[in-house]
């Protein structure tokens, strides 16, 4: 069964996470932005202000320092400064009145004025920026801080129910991309779909529909040929067999009706997996004891394989096609394994293993395939219907037909048949979900360890 691989070191995450971090970066940025421009706003109009009542202030004490006798220095201002910064100086002796700001070493603005008086002398006023400004400026950025937090809180939320959307649809399609894949055809990912809102959802619905509908005919299509051909050559090879039975006792003879019943078994196995393909096949479900059915069975169909029953269990199947799958695998390890040949039954789970070079890389990876009968030290007998129809047969069961090596490097090919639960509803068998890597692994080899000895025992 084919399962979904991540690459190495490729990270998995979900279409709402992408938008909702896409959102809140975006908005943190707005945010960040937005509360820089505010805050330097603020910050120059308050000083322009401070400057301006600074000018005032100097304007003040000039006139009432020239106008009043003695002279009198009003706000704190004082002639000649030493402290004045030397830009303001030098304009103040410019003639020029002026205000300046310098930042302190506490990052507290200084608020500089001056003005030159009639008599030469700079007069200046100096005062720290006022403690209820910075307490706004405080008050402004705390505001600012709090809101591009909900702004990114928010925009995270939007994202996650936008993306959730979007990823529930994505999600059906998926399941029902699933489904068609394991053959139910009557599936239609864009009615899976469904909402009112149409996007680009509906057009990769729309799309995976149309494949499917193409690939189906065209299956269909092939699987009439192949069934029309097949079926077409009955009558041919029927009487072909006839007539080389008439033929007189001999090893001419002999080879020819050989390979006509060989011919005819190939005929047969053909329209079986055309039968097969067309998802028409039903089972006829009857209660047997899993153990005792596949003891007697194999007994008839290969008294050198050796059955052991770990633990027995009531299924409900089609003892007809549970054969048929059993005599494929044992035909499959007799052809191309080696002996010994074990048969192990636990519970719903029947396994069957040979002591040969293994299954091919090939089948272990794509599964069962017609006409393919895998490397070159497995070849040459056969023609690679047979494990497709017990891994067709397992279907119309809705059992699952698993296929490993006891080792990577060979010792013997195992094939395990996992009996449902349930039996199949009376339309036709249903997928399995699959079963966990590692469990399915635990489980084999709970199974050799305890159902089978090795062969080197």
């Amino acid at each position: 069964m084919w399962r979904p691989r991540l690459r190495a070191g490729a990270i998995r995450t979900g279409v709402r996470w992408k938008i909702a971090a896409a959102i809140a970066f975006v908005g943190a940025l707005i945010a960040v932005a937005l509360s820089l421009v505010v805050h330097n706003a603020a910050r120059v109009s308050m000083l322009d202000s401070a400057r301006d009542v600074q000018d005032e202030r100097v304007q003040f004490a000039q006139r009432i320092y020239e106008t009043t006798q003695p002279p009198r220095l009003q706000f704190g201002s004082k002639i000649n400064d030493p402290a004045l910064p030397r830009e303001l100086k030098e304009k103040a002796a410019a003639g020029r009145r002026a205000t300046f700001v310098e930042t302190a070493p506490s990052g507290v603005p200084d608020v500089w004025a001056a003005t030159r008086l009639s008599n030469g002398s700079v007069l200046s006023l100096h005062s720290r920026f006022t403690d209820r400004s910075t307490d706004v400026l405080n008050d402004l950025d705390r505001a600012l801080v709090i809101g591009s937090v909900s702004v990114v809180f928010g925009g995270c939320a939007l994202g996650v129910l936008i993306g959730g959307q979007i990823s529930r649809r994505l999600r059906k399609a998926a399941t029902a991309a699933r489904k068609l894949a394991q053959g139910a055809t009557e599936v239609r990912v864009q009615d899976s779909v469904g909402g009112i809102v149409r996007d680009e959802t509906d057009e990769l619905a729309r799309a995976v529909d149309a494949m499917a509908d193409a690939l189906r005919q065209r299956l269909e299509a092939e699987r009439r040929v192949t069934a029309d051909i097949a079926h077409e050559l009955r009558t041919p090879v029927t009487g072909l067999l006839t007539a080389a039975e008439l033929l007189p006792p001999g090893r001419p003879s002999e080879l020819v009706r050989d390979r006509a019943q060989a011919m005819r078994t190939l005929v047969e196995d053909v329209l079986e997996v055309a039968r097969l393909d067309s998802a028409s096949e039903r089972a006829e479900l009857q209660e047997i004891a899993l153990g005792e059915f596949v003891s007697r069975r194999v007994r008839v169909l290969n008294p050198d394989v050796k059955v052991r029953v770990v633990h027995e269990s009531w299924v409900n199947t089609d003892p007809r096609r549970l054969e048929r799958i059993l005599g494929n695998l044992l035909a499959n390890a007799a052809k191309h394994g080696a002996a010994p040949v074990e048969v192990g039954v636990e519970g719903r789970v029947v396994r069957v293993r040979d002591h040969g070079p293994g299954f091919p890389k090939e089948l272990l990876a794509d599964g069962p395939s017609r006409f393919r009968t895998g490397s070159t030290d497995r070849a040459g007998h056969g023609h690679g219907l047979g494990l497709t129809i017990a891994a067709g047969q397992a279907r119309v069961l809705g059992a699952r037909l698993t296929f490993r090596n006891a080792r990577p490097e060979g010792g013997g090919a195992v094939a395990v048949l996992w009996l449902p639960e349930h039996a199949p509803t009376n339309t036709g068998s249903f997928p399995m979900l699959p079963t966990p890597p590692d469990a399915e692994e635990e489980t084999l080899e709970e199974a050799q360890a305890d159902a089978l000895p090795d062969a080197k025992a």
